[in-house]
């Protein structure tokens, strides 16, 4: 018999909440078997719910998530299809990283020059107190 999980065993050990293991079943990510009102996770169940975790770091969406279970399924070994769409996904995710690196670098910049402004404007902003100060003290 293979071996079985306990929703907060499965929460605990992912250091998820059960309510987003409730959630990702919702979203048919996680199928358990029931008894009564107990759900009762199988060791593809697991996997699964390892994947989505992952899947989520990567910026995948959930519904990416379903849809590369569902080809997986499909075959029970995985299929070039599924692999093929992963491969785009890894792509679109790594070209949104990088627009977002390069969005990053201009903000960096942009704040930078804005910090220099700031500081100048202050610069010449004590240097004006100040000598409004000399003026008043020798006037």
């Amino acid at each position: 018999m293979s071996k079985t999980y306990s929703i907060s065993e499965l929460a605990a050990e992912f250091d998820v909440t059960t309510r987003s293991i409730r959630f990702y079943e919702d979203q048919e990510l996680l199928r358990p078997a029931r008894r009564g009102q107990t759900r009762i996770y199988s060791s593809k169940d697991r996997v699964r719910l390892k994947l989505t975790l992952r899947g989520k770091r990567l910026g995948l969406s959930l519904a990416e998530i379903r849809e590369l279970f569902e080809l997986w399924d499909e075959t029970r070994s995985g299929s070039e299809k599924q692999l093929k769409l992963m491969l785009a996904k890894i792509s679109e995710r790594r070209a949104a990283l990088e627009q977002q690196m390069k969005d990053i670098t201009m903000v960096q910049l942009e704040l930078e020059s804005a910090e220099i402004r700031c500081r100048q404007a202050l610069e010449e902003l004590s240097e004006k107190q100040a000598d409004d100060e000399r003026v008043k003290a020798s006037g």
